[in-house]
């Protein structure tokens, strides 16, 4: 019988990272396909234990899932509660505003106020804008969703996010790109402390698909406007 590979997210509609699943058991999007290539790679399946945006570590810390692989960026605080594997992705960060706004840069939004997810490295950028009041969003069932919403109903008047998800909105006529931070965040797959073995098969199946081209293969898929960011070597945890 194949082992079972439990790995804890959000339900949310994201594209490309992920679309909402149809049935609370499969998913679609970059994360869901490369999570499954990884699975494959170690003689595994996943299972998707959906959960809220704050209880996604907990649910590692507790043993129910193995592990969180859902829009992870690698910062000193989420390593102070789990150990993250080598990048599976790289990012940066997009501020959305709606159409017709004219703020193209950090200093054009002071008195806005600007959403981005709890503790999350968009919360860390948008803390570093001048003059702006942060408004922070979580503990939903669809948290960007909840944002998007805010920012079209006037509730907020910018939103910060990874340019995955963003960028794409550009095209939508409710929506502006303010502009995109170079930060190039890293994301990883999150284990418990001390799981030492999951985290060297995880690093090591992520080497071997960056190696022979295979992730690349489904990020082109999904995020074809996006460079394959990690052809070269890496920093670990």
């Amino acid at each position: 019988m194949t082992d079972r590979l439990t790995l804890a997210c959000i339900d949310s509609e994201a594209p490309p990272l992920f679309h909402a699943s149809p049935d609370g058991i499969r998913r679609a999007g970059y994360e869901p396909e490369a999570a499954e290539l990884i699975a494959r790679e170690l003689g595994r399946e996943v299972d998707w234990l959906i959960t809220s945006w704050t209880e996604m570590i907990p649910k590692v810390q507790s043993g129910e899932a193995d592990a969180v692989w859902c829009g992870q960026g690698i910062t000193a605080e989420r390593q102070a509660q789990v150990d993250f594997s080598v990048p599976y992705a790289i990012f940066n960060e997009t501020v959305l505003v709606r159409a017709g706004d004219t703020a193209r840069a950090p200093e054009d939004l002071a008195g806005y106020r600007v959403a981005a997810i709890a503790n999350s490295t968009n919360m860390a950028l948008a803390e570093t804008f001048p003059g702006i009041e942060t408004v922070s969003f979580g503990a939903s069932d669809d948290v960007f969703a909840d944002m998007l919403d805010a920012l079209r109903n006037g509730t907020v008047d910018a939103v910060v996010d990874d340019d995955v998800v963003t960028v794409p909105l550009g095209a939508d006529p409710d929506f502006d790109i303010a502009f995109t931070a170079p930060t190039g965040n890293r994301w990883g797959v999150g284990v418990a402390k001390g799981n030492s073995e999951l985290l060297q098969q995880l690093d090591q199946a992520l080497a071997t698909v960056i190696a022979d081209g295979r992730l690349e293969a489904i990020w082109s898929r999904w995020m074809p406007d996006l460079g394959f960011p990690l052809n070269t070597p890496q920093e670990g945890r």
